[in-house]
């Protein structure tokens, strides 16, 4: 199962996600779940290098089964904005897969 882990600042920024671990839907290269999930989750942190000058910071596995994502402090505001937009609408893509496949993967909030 991918677990994918939002994590919000109290006043409901996302700071950061992780996900770890394979869904496990079919074989490797077939694994429809996992290719949205990644399609997904790349997709947002390529529109964050070409649409704002946030650099985040990247951390992942040469298996491709973590990726964990964290915004730095004290970035532009108008930047942090457009980030937050592209992070919010990156959860709900992962909402979506997760309402149709559920059983191999699951969002939670920290």
């Amino acid at each position: 199962m991918i677990q994918v882990i939002i994590e919000r600042e109290t006043t409901n920024r996302i700071q950061a996600f992780q996900m770890d671990g394979h869904a496990d839907y079919d074989v490797h290269g077939k694994d429809l779940v996992c290719a949205a999930a990644s399609a997904v989750s790349f997709g947002a942190v390529n529109a964050l290098f070409a649409l704002t000058t946030i650099e985040p910071v990247i951390n992942q596995s040469s298996d491709g089964g973590f990726l964990r994502i964290d915004l730095p402090a004290g970035t532009d505001h108008a930047a942090d904005e457009r980030a937050q937009l592209l992070l919010e609408g990156m959860v709900v893509s992962l909402q979506t897969i997760e309402r149709e496949y559920g059983q191999y993967i699951k969002i939670t909030f920290k």
